[in-house]
């Protein structure tokens, strides 16, 4: 693994703190041209955090970070915006938990699943959703997320929350 350089370092600390996710995007693209992994992956996940109304830590705000992640990877690819209307339409109906949990429930993986799994995002499915929010969800909910994690390769505790969080 390399050493980050000085320019890394600095783009790293801008990236910590900015909220505008047109900046983060913007981040992402100079860091593909300059062939920065580590600045590209800080400036994804921080536009994944920004970008949910939600209150960071929350079943929802996660919810939204992973819907986030997984519509700017398409946008990415397509070059243009993609919406995960059904998604987006379950979430109306459902809420949020209900949601993760139906789709965590589903004998196969999603397609975001693995998208996500392929891409290097583990901690972004709706499996390491439920995983880090074991007081919202039923035992047969957290079982199934970690034989999905398992099955993929990931060990399922890193996704837990750690004692006394």
């Amino acid at each position: 693994m390399s050493e980050i350089t000085a320019q890394e370092r600095a783009a790293l600390g801008v990236i910590e703190t900015t909220e505008d996710p047109d900046r983060l995007r913007a981040f992402i693209e100079n860091a593909r041209r300059l062939k920065s992994a580590v600045v590209e992956r800080a400036a994804f996940a921080r536009l994944c955090l920004v970008q949910p109304e939600a209150t960071p830590g929350t079943v929802e705000h996660d919810v939204w970070a992973s819907i986030h992640a997984l519509e700017e990877m398409m946008r990415d690819e397509r070059g243009k915006t993609v919406r995960l209307s059904r998604t987006r339409q379950k979430i109306e109906r459902d809420g949020e938990a209900k949601m993760a949990a139906d789709l965590t429930l589903k004998p196969t993986a999603s397609a975001g699943f693995d998208d996500l799994i392929a891409r290097g995002h583990p901690e972004l499915t709706f499996e390491a959703v439920v995983l880090r929010h074991p007081r919202t969800f039923d035992d047969e909910t957290k079982v199934a997320a970690a034989t999905r994690l398992s099955a993929a390769g990931l060990d399922p505790d890193q996704f837990k929350p750690r004692q006394g969080a």
